[in-house]
């Protein structure tokens, strides 16, 4: 079975090697037809610290790390700097 593959946004990386990466997903209600967005929060694994609030980063699943880390940094695009 293939490894599923998100892509989110960094709302937190105060945890050594961990990042906090929000998943937004959209999709049509049922009854209302009306377009839904939700979102989920997932701890992801972050080895070399690099990422930081803002960055658009992929994770994939993988086996447990800790209690609440299943997934991985495998890649991400910095968040340009506003001078």
């Amino acid at each position: 079975m293939p490894k599923r593959t998100l892509q989110g946004v960094v709302v937190s990386d105060k945890q050594d090697k961990t990042v906090v990466v929000r998943v937004d997903r959209r999709f049509t209600h049922a009854t209302m037809k009306k377009t839904i967005r939700r979102s989920k929060k997932y701890h992801a694994h972050d080895e070399k610290n690099e990422f930081s609030v803002g960055d658009t980063v992929w994770i994939e699943e993988r086996r447990p790390i800790s209690k609440l880390k299943c997934w991985e940094v495998i890649r991400g695009d910095k968040k340009q700097k506003v001078q």
